[in-house]
């Protein structure tokens, strides 16, 4: 798919991140299983949107795919996700190492069944040299879960004097994201105007875009839209 018509170089986000809502509502308003929305984004969608991304020149692009507050859905729809992340694991990974995109993650990935983990690991070395883009997986991953294994990375240091002060930027290094810049833009789909902790430190001057449109309708012409918004905002960090 060919990039927007568009001028929008000059100020093209970096890094982009989407929560990813309204599956269930999508599935449901069609009258389909409760996982359908999930694996409809996971076989039609995902790889779409990095390459459609890749193709505008942002660098990274972030997925909330599954949370920590998750696991309390029900048993049907736990296995029936984890069942979609297999199958992700074994297809698509292999289709976005052949186009260049390196695949990182953020989040306790521990918490997931062993051969999953075990999968996501395995993908992210494997296309740890790929430079085309970015796109990084947000599995099992709360903001406040990730600030406060955060705290308890710093605490377990042996620093001198104790207890040690922190910077906003020693802190930022023990964070799952300390290898990507901060999000340029947030997009959440599903129709919900609030950000549910995703992000919650790296968020702070991030733009945000709400849309009523469900994820599995969030195709590449509607991460346009969200671009040409971004577009028009005048990015001013507090100053």
């Amino acid at each position: 798919m060919q990039p927007a018509t568009y001028n929008l170089q000059p100020i093209m986000p970096t890094h982009i991140a989407i929560i990813m809502d309204g599956n269930r509502r999508w599935a449901k308003a069609k009258k389909l299983p409760v996982y359908a929305g999930h694996q409809f984004v996971a076989n039609e969608l995902l790889e779409r949107l990095v390459e459609h991304a890749s193709d505008l020149g942002i660098k990274y692009i972030t997925f909330w795919a599954w949370s920590t507050e998750n696991w309390q859905r029900s048993s049907l729809e736990v296995k029936a996700v984890m069942k979609i992340f297999k199958s992700l694991l074994e297809r698509s990974m292999r289709r976005l190492h052949e186009k260049g995109v390196r695949i990182k993650t953020i989040g306790n990935i521990d918490a997931f069944p062993k051969d999953i983990a075990d999968g996501v690991k395995a993908g992210i070395e494997k296309t740890k040299n790929n430079k085309k883009i970015t796109a990084i997986f947000a599995l099992n991953y709360g903001g406040r879960d990730e600030i406060i294994r955060a705290v308890n990375t710093a605490l377990s240091k042996k620093f001198s004097p104790f207890p040690i002060s922190l910077s906003p930027e020693t802190f930022s290094t023990f964070l799952d994201t300390v290898d990507f810049p901060d999000p340029d833009l947030i997009i959440r789909t599903g129709g919900e105007k609030r950000l549910s902790g995703f992000l919650l430190w790296q968020s702070e001057y991030a733009e945000l875009y709400f849309t009523d449109l469900m994820m599995p309708d969030f195709t590449p012409e509607r991460l346009d839209d969200a671009l040409e918004d971004f577009a028009k905002r005048k990015r001013r960090y507090g100053k």
